[in-house]
C-alpha cells in the first residue's frame, strides 16, 4: 500500500472511499441502505466518528470524516466488519433477494483468495485515506462526492439522490445527520 494511503494524522480530517468486493451492486433495496444509515449512526453515537460528508452509491461508499477518539483506521475497520456481516445476513435472509445465491458465491469465492477471511470477503480492504488540509481540497472532494450520482447517470441535481449528505446541505437531515465543517456553513 502506498504512503499516500494511509492514516498519518490520527487526527485528521480524511476523504475516504471503499467499494465492494468486484464492484458488486449491492445497495439496490432498502433493507441494505439500512445498514450503511444504521452503522454510521452508531457509529457516530458510540465510535467517535464525526461525518462531514457522504455518499452510498451501489457499489461504493464515499466519507469525509474525523474520529475523536483519534482512531480512524480502527473506526473504519470496525464500521466495515460490521456493515459486512450484517449486509450479508440480510441477503442470506432476504426472500426477496433474486441474486442471492450468486451474490454470496461471489464474496465467498473472494474470501478464499484472503487467508485471514473466514467466508465471505465483503468490501475490498483499501480505503484510500486522503488527508484534507485545506478549505479549497476540502470542497473540491465534498463537490466530487455529491456529484458522483450525478455523473453516474443516477440523477440530474446532487441533492436529489436519496443516500448523500447532498441533502444534508440543503438543511434535509431526513436520512442521515451530519457534523458540520464550520467554514462551509
Amino acid at each position: 500500500m502506498s504512503r499516500n494511503y494511509k492514516f498519518h494524522n490520527k487526527a485528521g480530517l480524511y476523504f475516504v472511499s471503499f467499494a465492494t468486493a468486484n464492484w458488486i451492486d449491492v445497495f439496490t433495496r432498502q433493507l441494505y441502505f439500512d445498514v450503511l444509515t444504521d452503522s454510521v449512526s452508531y457509529c457516530r453515537a458510540e465510535k467517535g466518528m464525526e461525518l462531514y460528508c457522504y455518499c452510498f452509491m451501489p457499489s461504493h461508499v464515499h466519507f469525509i470524516f474525523r474520529s475523536s477518539k483519534n482512531e480512524p483506521s480502527e473506526l473504519l475497520r470496525d464500521f466495515k466488519r460490521h456493515t459486512s456481516k450484517k449486509v450479508i445476513e440480510a441477503i442470506e435472509n432476504n426472500p426477496q433477494e433474486s441474486r442471492k445465491e450468486w451474490l454470496l458465491w461471489m464474496f465467498e469465492r473472494e474470501g478464499k483468495k484472503n487467508a485471514t477471511t473466514r467466508k465471505y470477503q465483503f468490501w475490498q480492504h483499501h480505503n484510500k485515506p486522503i488527508e484534507l488540509w485545506s478549505e479549497k481540497v476540502i470542497k473540491q472532494k465534498i463537490d466530487y462526492i455529491h456529484n458522483n450520482p450525478v455523473m453516474s447517470g443516477f440523477v440530474l441535481n446532487p441533492e436529489d439522490w436519496k443516500y448523500s449528505s447532498a441533502r444534508n446541505y440543503q438543511e434535509d437531515n431526513t436520512v442521515l445527520e451530519i457534523d458540520s465543517i464550520g467554514f462551509l456553513g
